[in-house]
């Protein structure tokens, strides 16, 4: 049985992620710049995207987790294996995106993924929440025309309101009929999904494209 995805909660909202982010030098990380970037925001072990990265060499794959230990063992993994195409960044996206994707090459953000982000189920610790107005505005602000942005969860109260948050973009359209998207477009499913299918239990996902 594949393993669940242990939610270790981390405040997104702490003081030490309020401090300004050190980036890599990209030219150093990737070996080629040009191809289009997929940013999986909060990757977890990083599993999803070692995997991936191997698939899919034509995309440059970004990472970023607010547990440390996670991406530090991610990014040996990547580099043990040789993955230029590949990074993992340490940090809350709710407070670096605006640094992290001015530092993109321009129109490069071609996919983003959120996946089974951290439910906080309290009503008081909804505000911790990864999906806030203010990251789905600078994230479909930079997403490249024609770029997609794909979400699930297995809580449906937390897909709900991530589908919400980003339908409000007028730039963004659902792509496909249903509510619902059945079946995840990408090749690789996260532990996480793995364990709830395996389990038998329901997947909420939503497709969204920026149009040009």
């Amino acid at each position: 049985m594949p393993k669940a995805r242990i939610r270790q909660h981390v405040n997104p909202l702490s003081r030490k992620f309020q401090n300004h982010i050190k980036l890599p030098d990209w030219n150093e990380i990737y070996s080629n710049l040009n191809l289009p970037f997929h940013l999986d925001i909060g990757c977890a072990r990083g599993d999803f995207l070692l995997k991936m990265a191997q698939l899919q060499s034509d995309t440059n794959f970004l990472g970023i987790e607010i547990r440390r230990t996670l991406v530090e063992i991610a990014n040996n993994e990547k580099t043990e294996l040789g993955l230029t195409n590949l990074y993992y960044l340490f940090g809350s996206m709710n407070y670096y995106a605006e640094t992290l994707l001015p530092s993109l090459p321009k129109n490069s953000l071609q996919f983003v993924s959120i996946q089974f982000p951290d439910p906080w189920f309290k009503r008081r610790h909804n505000k911790r929440r990864v999906v806030q107005p203010e990251l789905v505005t600078i994230l479909v602000d930079y997403l490249a025309a024609g770029g997609n942005i794909f979400l699930q969860s297995d809580i449906e109260e937390v897909a709900l309101e991530m589908r919400q948050r980003f339908a409000e973009s007028s730039l963004l359209t659902v792509q496909h009929q249903d509510f619902w998207l059945a079946e995840n477009p990408l090749p690789v499913p996260t532990e996480r999904e793995a364990y709830v299918l395996e389990d038998d239990k329901p997947v909420y996902r939503v497709l969204f494209k920026k149009e040009s």
